[in-house]
């Protein structure tokens, strides 16, 4: 009876093994499935997997005017070539993940500016936290003589919890330097439960505008963290149109065809093995 139990047990194990599915997963087919009913322009792009998705451009939403020819790689920097109207600034983004920084290092090695996490807000608990190494980091960054920009990582909720995230934000910022944007960073968690995993697109957009509006008023630049997905099928970019966007996609070109300045195309330990996320400033030559 004992080896039955033992065997019906491990058959158990074995099912539970087999059927166990992530916590959240944001089913995108049929997202796209929804999307393509829509007449329009039709565009193919890949997600960080390699997952291939097709989507229907927005005639209303402005498209950038790179030639994405001109972005050259090598290794993990980012130079942009060829076309005169603009130039691509180095830079960064960093959270308290990186560790201790050498500022002065990043600076000698041609890092123009960063971007920092100022905090998060808890993908479960709901709390909101410092960066830990927010303070040291943004003294740092300003000592070495880099320009900062600043990014939350949101799990807000609703409305009213992304005007207490910039709250939260613009009070840890206000006796600092900062002249590059304030960026929006709403996440959805792929790999456990999370507060965000019944979120509309259209809330996300909500909270963003809410969010950014208060950096505005406050005297900031405001912006909005992306990728292609988001801009496929959550965002309603339409109502983005006055905020910086900071794409991220680690193509060797950026897929998107819509409008952004900044563009962070490598991970830190990602596929080229960058020393920390990797972005490019877009600034247009008078």
């Amino acid at each position: 009876m004992k080896n039955i139990k033992s065997k019906i047990t491990a058959v158990l194990l074995l099912i539970a093994a087999c059927t166990v599915l992530p916590a959240f997963d944001r089913n995108y087919d049929k997202i796209q499935q929804e999307h393509m009913k829509a007449d329009g322009q039709k565009f193919l792009f890949r997600d960080v997997f390699g997952t291939e998705f097709m989507t229907v451009l927005n005639p209303n939403v402005e498209r950038h005017d790179y030639k994405t020819s001109s972005f050259k790689r090598t290794d993990y920097t980012m130079t942009y070539e060829g076309d005169q109207r603009y130039q691509a600034r180095r830079g960064v983004d960093i959270s308290h993940h990186d560790g201790e920084v050498d500022w002065k290092k990043l600076k000698s090695d041609g890092i123009e500016f960063v971007i920092l996490r100022v905090g998060y807000r808890g993908y479960q608990s709901g709390s909101l936290n410092e960066d830990r190494m927010f303070q040291k980091n943004i003294k740092g960054a300003l000592e070495a003589g880099l320009d900062v920009g600043i990014y939350i990582f949101s799990q807000a909720d609703s409305e009213k919890e992304a005007l207490e995230e910039a709250k939260f934000v613009l009070k840890r910022i206000k006796k600092y330097k900062i002249t590059l944007p304030v960026f929006y960073d709403p996440e959805i968690i792929r790999d456990d439960e999370a507060r965000s995993d019944n979120i509309s697109g259209q809330q996300f957009t909500k909270n963003a505008v809410v969010f950014c509006n208060a950096v505005k008023q406050a005297g900031y630049i405001p912006g909005v963290y992306s990728n292609m997905l988001w801009e496929a099928y959550e965002f309603d970019l339409e109502k983005l149109s006055d905020f910086v966007i900071w794409y991220a996609d680690y193509e060797e070109k950026p897929q998107t065809p819509y409008r952004f300045t900044f563009w962070q195309y490598a991970e830190k330990d990602g596929d080229i093995k960058a020393p920390y996320d990797m972005d490019v400033m877009m600034v247009k030559v008078k």
